[in-house]
Formats: structure tokens, sequence, C-alpha cells
């Protein structure tokens, strides 16, 4: 029973964005590697199946197991080699295998085909064949690309130079190159496995997709910058950031689940960063005018998304549509709410916003109601020479895919402050203290210059009033006029 419990563990941690499938296997511990990654791997490819045999047979409610953990027995009762467990689970399971067959049996005359692999949706078939490349970044804490290439090569790799187009990687078992775009990946045939390599468990290298490379990347920030990861398990993301400030400055990381920091740790620790300060923290509830964070210039905000564009997840939507677009649209505001509590922060030059999704819906539709919400900042152009752009008209974001990067579904927007906005956004509201407008009190506005405000109030009619407002001018003229009627007289 322990293969189906730790299975069930780590397909729930994945679906959780906690990490890639296979690291998760490899750092359970399990004593049969190979048995649970198999297992994984299988049920992950047709969680949507076994998702609506579980719901159409009400087995939860049968037996009073998790999802995951059903879900994993399902596979291995049906469509597996049989249960490799006994007891109690084992004689639960059998009391509805004939039920479970027979339902397997509907779907597939349902959706006229005869094999398991046949139900798969048509991306996830596509994936099973194409393979993506085993990205590995180098970090630069400890090493450097040239040493790492070096050691590789003495290790019995076969070193290619710098890819120069995409078809260059496609690579023979044992060939590796350095990544077209990112230039601290190093790029290998994807059966290619270091999780048992020196350079992985001395943190020269980290296991890591390239598009998952892309925000620390572009967002950049220089030694000795103040920078935020603000939603940062399991950290791969929050070292890249470590590395490209040298270590040099502070990088405040949070995130909400306690665990997943504790993960987080261990691995900041193996990569030798030292400059991090943790916080189990809603970023949400982060005060921006702390004086903790007044220095903060650089934020990269990767928040939860659907996880869509993970190649492990992409057959992981349910049948109930209306659910997922509730899903969606619940996760869109999310996003959106720590876009703008990003942007709020007093010093803020640069945030980077990315997901792991492909749905337009938590990429282009958020970032642009966020530009229309916060027109002190815009989108800064990303890489020329990506060859996958964000949809119309945000074209200056990045997206990536399977098919156009050769990486998981990835989507990314640089926003930056426009030149002067900073003193305009921070300057405090004025309350409204005219009494012809206490009606609209619960407004503000900007204060204005007073000389522009007097400009804007003159007009001839009030020039007219001011001349004949005083006593002594209205004497006057009554002088002049008793004058000019006694030399009509004369």
């Amino acid at each position: 029973m322990a293969l189906y419990v730790k299975a069930a563990e780590i397909l729930e941690k994945a679906e959780r964005k906690q990490g890639a499938l296979k690291t998760l296997v490899y750092d359970s511990k399990f004593a049969n590697i190979k048995q649970l990654f198999a297992l994984v791997c299988e049920t992950q490819k047709f969680s949507s199946v076994l998702r609506e045999l579980i719901e159409s047979t009400k087995l939860l409610k049968h037996t009073k197991l998790k999802m995951h953990l059903a879900m994993v027995l399902v596979y291995d009762l049906v469509m597996g080699q049989g249960l490799k467990c006994g007891g109690s689970w084992k004689s639960t399971m059998m009391k509805h295998r004939s039920r479970l067959q027979a339902e397997l049996a509907r779907i597939k005359i349902k959706q006229k085909v005869s094999r398991n692999e046949d139900l798969l949706p048509a991306e996830v078939q596509r994936s099973a064949v194409d393979h993506l490349p085993r990205y590995v970044r180098v970090n630069t804490l400890k090493t450097t690309v040239e040493d790492a290439v070096d050691y590789l090569k003495r290790d019995g790799f076969s070193y290619q130079g710098q890819a120069s187009r995409l078809e260059d990687l496609t690579l023979k078992e044992k060939d590796f190159v350095r990544d077209l775009h990112l230039p601290e990946v190093l790029v290998f045939s994807p059966k290619t496995d270091f999780h048992d390599h020196f350079l992985y468990k001395a943190g020269h290298v980290i296991l890591q997709d390239k598009a998952s490379c892309l925000p620390a990347y572009l967002l950049n920030p220089p030694p000795g910058s103040h920078v935020i990861d603000a939603c940062a398990a399991p950290g791969n993301k929050t070292s890249h950031l470590a590395a490209i400030m040298k270590n040099k400055g502070k990088l405040f990381a949070f995130d909400l689940d306690a665990k997943r920091l504790a993960t987080m740790s261990t691995l900041l620790l193996r990569a030798g960063v030292t400059c991090q300060q943790l916080a189990n923290q809603d970023f949400l509830k982060v005060d921006p005018d702390s004086l903790q964070y007044k220095d903060v210039e650089y934020i990269l905000l990767d928040p939860s998304c659907s996880g869509s564009g993970m190649v492990c997840l992409l057959d992981n939507s349910s049948a109930d549509q209306e659910k997922d677009q509730a899903r969606l649209t619940s996760l869109a505001s999310f996003q959106l709410r720590c876009l703008n509590h990003g942007l709020r922060f007093p010093c803020l030059k640069r945030l980077v916003y990315s997901t792991c999704s492909i749905y337009s819906q938590e990429n282009e539709e958020v970032v642009k109601a966020c530009l229309q919400q916060n027109p002190g900042f815009r989108l800064v152009p990303l890489l020329a020479k990506w060859p996958e752009r964000g949809l119309e008209p945000l074209t200056q974001c990045l997206r990536a895919s399977t098919s156009k990067t050769r990486s998981h579904g990835f989507f990314v927007a640089l926003l930056e402050k426009h030149s002067g906005a900073g003193n305009m956004n921070q300057r405090p509201p004025v309350q409204i203290s005219d009494p012809e407008a206490t009606s609209h009190s619960s407004l503000t506005f900007e204060k204005r210059p007073e000389a522009s405000e007097t400009e804007n109030k003159q007009t001839p009619a009030a020039d007219s009033t001011q001349t004949d407002s005083t006593p002594g001018k209205k004497k006057r003229r009554k002088r002049k006029r008793k004058k000019a009627a006694t030399a009509e007289g004369l």
C-alpha cells in the first residue's frame, strides 16, 4: 500500500505546483523509484479518464478514498497490471472492479475507440511522442558555465557548442548544447537523468525548465538591489534571482505554504543562496509602505495558476466546463489582485508577471486589466528573437509551448514604471473641500499647482465683477458722471 500512498502524495504535490513529477519522485527516497515513477506518470497521463470513471461510479462515496489515492488504485486495477497490494484496500477495490470496467467500456464505446490510449486528448498523445529536452540551469553562485561544460565533457558527455536554432535542441543520448536564448541553460536529450549526478547533488546545476528560467532572467536585478519573490516556493526562480544578484542585496521571498517553504529552504541551502529572507506569509498581506521594503525596486510575481501549461498536467481538465471556467475566473481575479498589490511598492521600477498557464484569461487579460488600472506602468518589449509572442495586442509579452519553444507552456510579461510616474503616483490624494461639492466628498483628486488653479478660474465675467466691486471705485465713477453732466449743461 505504501506505493499507492506515495504516488497519490506526489500527484497532489504536482497538481499544486510544488515541483515537476520526476523531481518529486526522486526526492521521495522511495525504495523502488522506477516502479513509483512509472505509476505516477501513467496515472497522471490518464487523469481525466480516471476522474470520469471515479465520478460516474461514485467510488469516493462508496470507499471514503481521497481522489488522488483513488486514481492510482483505479489505474492499476483496470488499466495497469493489477493491484500490487493486499489487505482491506485490495478487498474493497475488487468489489468495485466490475463496475469500473463496465464504465470504462461504456466511455470507449461513446468515443468510438478501442484502446485506452485513444481516450487521451490529442495534445497529450502528441506530447507522449514529442518529448521535451532536459534543461539544466548552471548555478553561477557555485560554478561557471565553462567549468560545468568541462566537467560534463570529462564525465562522458559530448558538447556540441551553442545552439543557433530550435532544431539544434533535438539531441542524441550523451550530446548536449548551450541554449540559443538563455546563456546559463544547457540542453540534453529528453531521458538524461541528473538526479544522482554530482553536479545536481552539490547544487552546481538546477533542474529547471527553460521557460521557467525566463522570469528571473528578464527581471535581471543588479547586485545589491532589493528584490521580492512574491510567491516563491519551490524556489528555483528564487535561487536564479540570487545568482543574478551575486548574493548581494536583499531577496525577500514569501509563500503561504509552510511545507513548501521548508522544502525551498533546503533547496536554497544546497544552491548556496545567502541573501534571502524567507517569510511564511501571504504576499497580499505584505505592507508596501513598510520601512523594510522601502528600497524594493524589483518584484517577481509567479502566482498560483491553473498549471495548464505543464506537460504533466495537460490532460488535467475536468469534464465540467462550467466548473473549469469558474475556477479560471477565480484564479484570474486573484492574479490581478496580486499584480495590483505588487505595483503599490513605492520605489518599484520593474515587475515580472509569469504563469505556467496557456489560457489568455490568466495571462493577457490579467495584464491588460492591470495596465488599465495602473496607467503609470507600461509593458517592456521582450526578446525580439523569441519565437512565440503574447496574443494581440500584447505582443511585447512572451509565450512558450511544447511546439514552438520546446518547453512547458508559459507566459511572461515585464511591467516598468514610466519615467516621472513615481512622483505622481506617490503624491498623497487630497480630499475635496469645496462646499459646493459636498455630495462628492468621497472622491479624491490630486492637488494641482495653485497658479494653474488661478489661471483656470479667470473668466471675463469674473474680471468685470472684480472691477466694479469696491466702494472707492463707485464714488470715483459717480464724480466723473457729475462733472460730465455739468459740462454738458454749459
